[in-house]
């Protein structure tokens, strides 16, 4: 892998600007409007990154639609953190040769972090014929390139070189709402958790530059954004590799200090990095939503030890104790993978006591997939799958009952929401920890805070009553 980072310069961006003129040209000669369909798997770095690949879409003329079928570019951004996920793409991949016969002309492309893969590429080259492009998320500036060369040539292009990855600033985006955003601070991962295969697919860790953030976030809430998600594999990280003498604490700050009504959230934040500055820092501001998402893992610390995690179990109870006792009323959520390679019962025990002692108001769970080219595939897994479902239901069925516990203790109280959207007859809402509301009320209400008094509860969402509009 290579280690500099490469940053794009603005005479690079401007020739990606200037192809996708030609691409929009190309087809306004036609007398053609085209249609694209991107189709996102996995985290929320990968929706941010589809938003850049809808904003390069649509700067080259064509519409956003919402399927594969009568389009005529298809963009499959994906993910390769577990096998089910990558084993979907790949089903889904086939099953484009269908839409492809339909609509002769569809130009089909994979990117993601499978396409960081050599052995994903080289499948796709060899089993995928129907595949037009292949870009890795090193590449994805340069889409307009790929989707030109395609489209002009007919030739298949694979934009795939390894290297630590790059920083492009400017990208046109087409974001999914005009109330939420997600703004990537930070891109790659230094960690090399032995079950985790990001470090190789999308690089070294490289931050944004603070005045680029801010610019981005400001332009954000002046044009009504009212709830902002910061983005990286370690957000913790941030400014690490940056001659200013930054942390993500400061630029945290910084932010919270703009002018506007919103709320700052960020994932994700690994156990290792997540200092007190950090969690006094989310207590003083109250634009900083007291929201966080804490990966542990395991319960056990030699299981941590065998992923690479770098803390033990006191170590991250540590950090919990002090975060909470700065902000009582925290929301804390949290990654956990079930049957990590030699995982005993005993050690998977230790992972039951330490959810029921923190209390996690949700959970992401996982069972334990070998990722080729990580140190824990290599790793003697003795433990029957059996077992391990046994133990994923388990620890599901423990949460689930603190999840209903805490969603309990809202009732009566009344909170200050982000009303967003709608749900069948009702709206939605989001508290400032995250925890989904319905409610009754008019649709002119999205887009606003305000107060609702919680009437109801269930393991995964709130139902409530519009006390007051802010």
């Amino acid at each position: 892998m290579k280690e500099k980072t490469t940053v794009i310069t603005r005479e690079q961006l401007d020739a990606q600007l200037v192809f996708c003129n030609e691409i929009n040209d190309y087809w306004r000669a036609r007398g053609i409007t085209p249609k694209a369909y991107v189709e996102t798997y996995g985290c929320q770095q990968n929706e941010s990154d589809s938003e850049a690949i809808r904003g390069l879409l649509v700067q080259s003329g064509y519409t956003i639609t919402d399927s594969a079928e009568g389009a005529d570019v298809v963009v499959m951004n994906t993910c390769a953190i577990r096998e089910h996920a990558q084993q979907r793409v790949f089903g889904n991949l086939g099953a484009l040769t269908h839409t492809k016969r339909r609509h002769s002309g569809q130009k089909i492309f994979l990117c993601g972090c499978m396409a960081g893969q050599e052995q994903v590429v080289t499948r796709i080259k060899n089993s995928y014929p129907h595949v037009d492009g292949v870009f890795s998320t090193h590449h994805l500036w340069q889409f307009a390139e790929v989707l030109r060369r395609v489209l002009f040539t007919g030739k298949r292009t694979f934009f795939t070189e390894d290297e630590a990855g790059s920083i492009a600033e400017g990208l046109p985006h087409l974001r999914d709402s005009k109330l939420k955003a997600w703004v990537s601070i930070m891109y790659g991962c230094n960690n090399f958790c032995t079950y985790c295969i990001v470090p190789y697919v999308r690089g070294r860790e490289r931050s944004r530059q603070p005045a680029d953030i801010l610019a981005e976030c400001k332009t954000l809430i002046e044009s009504g954004v009212k709830d902002i998600t910061l983005l990286g594999q370690n957000v913790n990280s941030y400014g690490k590799d940056l001659e200013q003498d930054v942390d993500f604490s400061d630029l945290l700050a910084q932010i919270a200090q703009l002018p506007g009504d919103f709320l700052i959230r960020f994932m994700t934040s690994h156990p290792r990095d997540a200092s007190k500055k950090l969690f006094d820092t989310m207590a003083a501001y109250p634009k900083i939503a007291k929201q966080l998402h804490l990966p542990f893992q395991s319960g056990s610390s030699r299981v941590l030890k065998a992923m690479n995690r770098h803390y033990d179990r006191e170590a991250y109870l540590e950090k919990v104790r002090y975060a909470k006792s700065v902000m009582p009323e925290l929301v804390l959520t949290s990654d956990v993978i079930v049957g990590f390679p030699g995982e005993t019962e005993a050690e998977f025990e230790e992972t039951i006591s330490l959810i029921q002692q923190v209390h996690y108001d949700s959970l992401f769970t996982f069972i334990f997939s070998p990722r080729p080219g990580t140190p824990a595939a290599k790793m003697d897994d003795p433990t029957p799958k059996e077992e391990k479902n046994r133990r994923f239901d388990k620890l599901c069925a423990v949460q689930n009952e603190i999840s209903v516990e805490l969603h309990n203790a809202y009732i009566g109280k009344t909170l200050r929401c982000l009303i967003d959207g709608t749900d069948k007859e009702h709206l939605t809402a989001r508290t400032e920890g995250g925890r989904l509301v319905r409610l009754m009320g008019d649709p002119s209400l999205i887009g606003s805070f305000a107060k609702i008094t919680i009437t109801g509860a269930t393991t995964w969402s709130l139902t409530g009553e519009l006390t007051e509009k802010d």
